[in-house]
């Protein structure tokens, strides 16, 4: 049972490591990537909602999120206005949740946040 129980660790590891990384990240979006990690709200507050709910996938290109900072990403996005923005955050929209994981938000604070990765800079244009 032992050894099972070891060689069944060992494979999980092992699947575990095969899913880092993204060798199929282009070096444009890994260094939009990499640039997205850096930005945070300067509003403790909303920094506090955005690492809690919003970082982990709008930092990660392979979510299929747009990440934080890349204009061109968010742009056909941001023509649909905060009010539909705000709507597919509070419904869930292709990996999305609802609420983007944060149940205590309000709209108020779903369009400063939509609005922070959209515009802020770093990522690329």
């Amino acid at each position: 049972m032992r050894s099972f129980r070891a060689l069944s660790i060992l494979l999980l590891t092992g699947l575990l490591l095969v899913g880092c990384g993204n060798p199929g990240l282009s070096s444009a979006d890994a260094a939009k990537e990499s640039a997205s990690r850096l930005l945070m709200p300067e509003d403790q507050a909303l920094a506090t909602v955005y690492k809690r709910s919003c970082r982990n996938c709008h930092t990660i290109a392979a979510t299929g999120a747009p990440l934080t900072g890349d204009h061109a990403g968010w742009a056909p996005l941001m023509e649909k206005g905060l009010d539909v923005l705000v709507d597919n955050v509070v419904s869930g929209i292709g990996g999305m949740p609802p609420f983007g994981l944060c149940m205590a938000c309000d709209a108020e604070q779903f369009e400063a946040l939509i609005t922070f990765m959209a515009s802020a800079d770093g990522a690329g244009e």
